[in-house]
């Protein structure tokens, strides 16, 4: 027992002492009590009990059965749910998933001890204060992530607990612990075992964490040779360009980085102070899920480098059309690791125009944003600043001023809300049907020479002057 004090939310609180006037022990567990010690705000209060399933329903008067064979009761309070697990031992693991089967037992320490890492074994309430049997607190000192127990048995018993320190160091900054990755490297191919819903999970919460990099850990140990192995090849593709100073892989990995400094507000120096402000006003529009779009672009931006690599006389490294095969494969592998359609369909995006070369004129900036939407344009320059960020040092800051330049003119095209689409035109085929045109197949061409028209001169998208254009 510890005198540290932790200030929990009052529901949570309430639902301890109810459970411990009743003759109960009680206590907040795991991930919150390892945030809360951390100075974080935990995300989810999740609390364990001496009491069984049916004693915490027949406390409360709204309760929903999340998982009432593994002893989960969900208690609703002010609208909010917080889990309610009752003291448990986990049977044997068939699978290296599930455990066969669970037995209830009144002893804090019997659950807290089939728990993954010691930092997320720790247990407090107001009366006992912090419970850390396994030096959870001496491991958050020491920036650790150490099983609790025997390793290899814990990750025996669930084989992404391997995949889930990997993200645990990313989200932390911590370093995993030497047996502990040992335990993992002996057990990598146990992770065939996991569903790609899980893997997903784990491996988006590594990306979008502050340390991303850490991903590489996930393919020293041999990780990603299950689930990602077309990163494997990335990694050892060297580029013997003179614009690449990485591997594909690294390049990658380094791009991803950049995009971490981008969402965090940390811009690199080469930037120009134009280009520092309008990333961050961009990044800081941007969802969790866009972001989310953004590093799995980065990751895969260029995956089908390693198979469309050519090398000329001069010994250097040519991928051309990878872009396009880029996308094509990125979209292969989102779909395998169970990514929804909106995030498939738009990282395909963002990858196959991630090299789109524009010129520094209006015309071509609105005809690029015109072929890679609207919708995603301000995204893709982000894109293309990190790509152009991961790449040798001598060709930056040539690249840097061209885009630069080409998003001023983008952001003046947005200003003056130019026309880049069919739907910006002041007129539409109901229009054109009126004006004479057939319906059919023609309308359709005619409404994109009036785009082409447009977009040359957006001064003409009046419903007068095009109504007139097609007259001609």
């Amino acid at each position: 027992m510890s005198e540290y004090q932790m200030t929990m939310p009052q529901e949570v609180v309430r639902i301890i002492n109810t459970l411990e006037q009743h003759g109960y022990e009680a206590y907040a567990v795991g991930g919150c009590v390892r945030d809360a010690m951390l100075g974080r705000e935990p995300e989810d209060w999740d609390i364990t009990t001496s009491a069984k399933p049916l004693e915490v329903k027949g406390l409360f008067r709204k309760t929903i059965d999340t998982g009432l064979q593994h002893g989960t009761i969900t208690v609703m309070v002010n609208g909010e749910g917080y889990e309610v697990t009752t003291y448990r031992i986990d049977g044997e693991y068939e699978d290296g998933r599930h455990p066969k089967e669970v037995a209830f037992t009144t002893s804090l320490r019997m659950d807290l001890e089939r728990r993954d890492f010691t930092i997320n074994a720790m247990a407090y309430n107001d009366r006992s204060g912090l419970v850390d049997e396994f030096d959870g607190v001496g491991d958050l000192k020491r920036g650790v992530i150490r099983c609790v127990g025997d390793a290899g048995q814990r990750f025996d018993e669930d084989a992404l607990r391997m995949l889930r320190a990997v993200r645990f160091s990313g989200q932390l900054g911590f370093t995993i612990e030497d047996a502990t990755l040992q335990a993992m490297e002996q057990r990598i191919q146990n992770l065939q075992k996991i569903s790609a819903e899980r893997i997903r999970v784990e491996m988006t919460k590594l990306l979008i964490s502050p340390n991303p990099g850490r991903f590489r850990v996930a393919y020293t140990s041999g990780m990603t040779g299950v689930f990602l192995p077309e990163f494997d090849r990335m990694m050892t593709c060297d580029q013997k360009n003179h614009h690449h100073c990485y591997t594909v892989g690294e390049h990658c990995m380094h791009s991803v980085e950049v995009m971490q400094k981008f969402m965090a507000g940390m811009l690199p120096e080469p930037l120009s102070p134009y280009a520092a402000e309008r990333i961050s006003q961009i990044c800081g529009s941007l969802s969790k899920k866009q972001y989310t779009m953004l590093v799995l672009a980065m990751l895969l931006h260029d995956v089908a480098k390693p198979e469309v690599m050519t090398v000329d006389e001069q010994g250097e490294g040519h991928f051309f059309g990878h872009p396009e095969q880029s996308a094509k494969t990125a979209g292969k592998v989102l779909k395998r690791l169970t990514y929804d359609n909106e995030t498939i369909d738009t990282v395909v995006r963002l990858i196959r125009y991630h090299d789109y070369r524009m010129e520094t004129t209006m015309k071509s900036v609105r005809r690029a944003a015109s072929k890679i939407g609207r919708d995603i344009m301000w995204m893709e320059f982000v894109v293309q600043y990190a790509d152009v960020l991961s790449q040798s040092p001598q060709t930056i800051p040539e690249k840097l001023e061209k885009l630069d330049q080409c998003m001023e003119k983008y952001q003046e095209i947005e200003a003056k809300s130019q026309p880049l689409s069919v739907k910006d035109l002041a007129v539409n085929g109901r229009d054109l049907i009126r004006a004479g045109i057939a319906p059919g197949p023609g309308l359709g061409q005619k409404l994109s020479q009036l785009l082409d028209l447009v977009l040359e001169e957006p001064e003409l998208n009046t419903r007068e002057q095009l109504l007139e254009r097609i007259k001609e």
